[in-house]
């Protein structure tokens, strides 16, 4: 995990806290050996519970609101999808000092590509279309908002303001020309479709050389399936990324707000996290600026 808090007015917690806590509200797990997960997340951290689970506690307020949504539309997703998602066992109260609601989960086997570089990317192309496909057939009716599957517009004002706080760290003119093009797109006039919210290497756990989980379902919900779409350049290369946009038939307007929604994932996250604070998100966001930026040339 970051040695530092990712966040000015994070919650820290550790292997105490989590052992109190199951004690207090989960006895029957409280015995159980716990662990630091890799990493952990930007918005939880996680402890592997003995074989098969893991505890997660929001580290900052705006993660909690995700916790009640996951443990409804988690088990519904489930039996739609071709990979496995995470399934939640329990939800905890705030207590022994901890100010949340926390959860434990089933812990998923794989590993991680951000981490793992040897694992060969591209190769989850089908994996990734098939994925995206089994996401569109799932009804929206009755489905939460996406908070990342807004129109672009609603994210210009945060989207600059990371561009000039990042300054010279990227190419400010090539980073505006293109995030202006990308507002120009025609947005999604369809039925809004099931996205993921944040889908990215960090959230694709591999086995065997193969997707076997995706993670991290805390910003999934209905809207613009060009978010999803982002994967492209976020995990792919450029080769990949033609059969990629190919396989799904994807339009002009959507593949141009996806390279958008990309850059603003990117610039957002690069001018708000460092390499103290989360240098594995850093060292990403870093690739995806200059993916779209050379695919955009």
């Amino acid at each position: 995990m970051a040695a530092e808090k990712m966040h000015e007015n994070e919650v820290m917690a550790d292997p105490d806290l989590v052992r109190r806590l199951l004690s207090a509200q989960m006895p029957q797990w409280a015995n159980l050996p716990i662990g630091s997960a890799p990493l952990g997340g930007t918005d939880n951290a996680l402890y592997r519970l003995g074989e098969d689970k893991v505890v997660r506690l929001p580290r900052i307020d705006w993660a909690v609101s995700a916790r009640e949504k996951e443990h409804e539309w988690l088990p519904k997703l489930s039996p739609l999808l071709p990979f496995e998602i995470p399934s939640p066992l329990a939800m905890g109260s705030p207590g022994e000092g901890y100010p949340w609601p926390w959860s434990v989960y089933r812990w998923l086997e794989g590993e991680d590509p951000s981490i793992h570089l040897e694992i060969d990317r591209d190769a989850l192309l089908p994996d990734l279309v098939l994925f995206i496909k089994a996401m569109r057939e799932i009804s929206p009716i009755a489905a939460p908002d996406s908070r990342s599957g807004l129109p672009l517009q609603t994210v210009d004002e945060s989207t600059r303001a990371a561009i000039d706080i990042l300054g010279k760290r990227v190419d400010q003119d090539a980073v505006l020309t293109l995030w202006e093009a990308s507002l120009a797109a025609p947005p999604w006039d369809h039925d809004p479709q099931w996205v993921h919210g944040d889908l990215d290497a960090r959230n694709l756990l591999v086995k065997d050389g193969r997707l076997n989980a995706v993670i991290d379902w805390g910003s999934a919900g209905v809207g613009d399936p060009g978010y999803d779409i982002s994967v492209a350049w976020k995990v792919l290369s450029p080769d990949a990324r033609r059969d990629f946009r190919s396989e799904l038939k994807v339009d002009d307007a959507t593949w141009t707000r996806a390279r958008g929604w990309t850059l603003c994932t990117a610039v957002n996250a690069l001018s708000y996290y460092t390499l103290k604070t989360n240098p594995l998100l850093v060292q990403e966001t870093q690739k995806w600026i200059a993916a779209v930026l050379a695919d955009g040339r």
